[in-house]
């Protein structure tokens, strides 16, 4: 069941300002939905997940609603709902999070089907890429929905260690993480302990190295990329795990003394998360 609740002027080919509602689970969920003028049938469908406490409306949407357009391809903005601590989330197993009952997964997939069916999109090449909790969110749609979502771009985003001990692969799936060596929200070297009130979780290149061997990927590329903005202290070496089974890829962009978000002012990020999307495509 949807409904549309109009904002601002837009047309039928060009729908970014306009909320969808979507129920699922019982709840009503919101969304928005940007789909470019003249899009093809079985065109790519891209979900974007915002962080903690965020909104499916954040500021970077207006470079992603272009790069579709240029592109080719529908994105849908969902909207977490709030939490115990009134904080916009998706539910992925925080600690604080033992008493929500929202399955984020189960309105992610039906969602997607939803859009594929109303829109002709596309049903193997729907992806999707978030912020933080978005990104947590990410691995966990890679853990148990690869055959909905079937490649997934998580930003400064973490594997839970109770994802890694009690989820198993059921599919692997083509992986592409972005994060700061000096991320101090989500540790590059992980949290096991979990000083940082979020759970424990596991250090980044561990996380990315177990989609690496999932997907027995067979040698790595590596390059160093200059940041957009004159930082001398700031970098990326990205590692690029290829030849796995069916053609899938593992990318791992280390943004050295990189912080918390979406690494916008070291580099073109959602250029390279539609590139890596683009090499995933069926």
């Amino acid at each position: 069941m949807f409904s549309l609740i109009f904002v601002s002027g837009q047309t039928s080919a060009q729908i970014s300002d306009a909320i969808y509602t979507f129920k699922a689970g019982g709840l009503e969920r919101t969304y928005y939905l940007h789909k470019p003028i003249d899009l093809v049938k079985d065109a790519a469908l891209v979900f974007v997940l915002h962080g903690y406490g965020g909104n499916a409306r954040f500021r970077e949407h207006a470079i992603l609603d272009s790069l579709a357009d240029r592109k080719g391809f529908a994105v849908c903005y969902p909207q977490g709902i709030k939490d115990g601590r009134g904080k916009t989330c998706w539910n992925v197993g925080y600690p604080f999070q033992e008493d929500m009952t929202v399955d984020d997964v189960d309105f992610l997939c039906k969602l997607a089907r939803h859009l594929q069916k109303k829109y002709q999109l596309s049903k193997v090449n729907t992806f999707c890429t978030g912020l933080s909790n978005g990104g947590e969110m990410c691995y966990l749609l890679a853990y148990e929905k690869p055959d909905v979502f079937s490649a997934v771009a998580p930003i400064a985003g973490l594997t839970l260690v109770w994802m890694n001990k009690t989820l198993k692969c059921r599919k692997p799936i083509s992986l592409f993480e972005v994060h700061g060596t000096e991320d101090r929200t989500s540790e590059w070297w992980g949290d096991p302990t979990n000083k940082g009130g979020w759970g424990a979780y596991m250090a980044v290149p561990l996380a990315v190295g177990y989609w690496v061997a999932q997907n027995h990927c067979t040698y790595e590329v590596t390059d160093t990329l200059l940041v957009k903005k004159n930082k001398n202290d700031h970098y990326v070496i990205t590692h690029k795990y290829m030849g796995g089974d069916n053609e899938n890829e593992v990318w791992l962009y280390e943004v050295v003394n990189g912080k918390h978000g979406w690494a916008l002012q070291d580099l073109n990020t959602f250029e390279e998360i539609w590139s890596f999307f683009e090499r995933c495509m069926k």
